[in-house]
């Protein structure tokens, strides 16, 4: 049945049989027809079917909720039984929002030198909402997040580090009076801001409505490189979280500047499956990330 559900789950990945097909190496008429025997053996119509794929039943959501438990558990077990004969081995999948693209530098690094036959892939442009959704699906092990405890059902957030938002400059912008401090006098700055899709944004967003005031970015993205790019041009100003830029190291020419009245912070924090018991890969993040955040993992047993 493993290998019906693997099928199965490729086709509501991909949401076309010819692609989850191709993907599963085998013709589309063997994954239509193996598709059926799972649908026989469980008694119930898992896919709605027409000329094409239409969709999931009911049923199928079921069913498929179960299926990427089932397979992830399935990876984890033949994890952690070879990690028995020859160390930990395997590809750790984190998601990261772009605040959290330079800071993931440092669990990166320290889960790899504890690890040195396993490898890390960081996907660095995702939305908080969208690593929430691929970790449930188990197509992400984990991931650093704005977390909201409203979005957060059978998830578990470890709050890593708050962020604080400072202005960001060129040099020699405010040549001729003091550097803006207050909110009111950044928000006259010509700016470039994430875009209001992006979690970061709405939460700055939020700050600023609370105390009655409002950003009108003339340049938004959804990526940090590109921020800091267009305020090196002399021309923008932008207002970033102050630890996305420590990792990054000197930048020459470029000026922060703290904010206040009122200070605009935010949590980062480590999102993982509250399913038990946790796959070696992520007991191996948690345990990194005890190196760098020593107050995280106190109460996680990682034996």
């Amino acid at each position: 049945m493993l290998r019906q559900l693997e099928y199965f789950v490729a086709l509501a990945r991909e949401q076309h049989f010819a692609r989850a097909a191709e993907e599963c190496n085998i013709s589309q008429p063997a994954l239509s027809e193996s598709i059926r025997k799972l649908e026989t053996g469980l008694g119930v119509p898992l896919v709605r079917r027409g000329h094409a794929f239409q969709g999931l039943t009911p049923e199928g959501e079921t069913v498929l909720r179960w299926a990427q438990r089932l397979l992830a558990d399935r990876d984890a077990l033949t994890q952690e039984v070879a990690a028995l004969q020859s160390g930990l081995t395997g590809t750790l999948r984190l998601g990261v929002v772009p605040a959290a693209s330079s800071t993931v530098a440092q669990l990166c690094d320290a889960f790899a030198r504890a690890n040195p036959k396993a490898r890390v892939h960081v996907q660095s442009s995702l939305r908080s909402t969208e690593i929430i959704a691929q970790i449930r699906s188990f197509e992400l092990d984990a991931g650093l997040v704005y977390a909201d405890p409203a979005e957060l059902g059978g998830l578990l957030a470890l709050p890593l580090y708050r962020e604080e938002h400072v202005l960001l400059t060129k040099e020699g912008m405010f040549a001729s009076a003091g550097k803006p401090t207050a909110v009111d006098e950044v928000l006259s700055l010509p700016l470039c801001l994430l875009d209001s899709s992006m979690r970061g944004r709405q939460l700055l967003d939020e700050v600023l409505a609370s105390h009655g005031r409002s950003a009108e970015p003339r340049i938004e993205c959804d990526s940090m490189i590109t921020l800091l790019a267009q305020v090196a041009t002399g021309r923008w100003a932008s207002v970033v979280p102050k630890q996305w830029l420590a990792p990054l190291g000197e930048l020459p020419g470029v000026v922060q500047t703290p904010l206040v009245s009122p200070r605009i912070t935010s949590q980062i924090s480590l999102l993982i499956p509250e399913h038990q018991p946790l796959p070696l890969l992520l007991r191996a993040l948690l345990s990194a990330t005890g190196d760098v955040y020593p107050s995280v993992t106190n109460d996680f047993d990682l034996a």
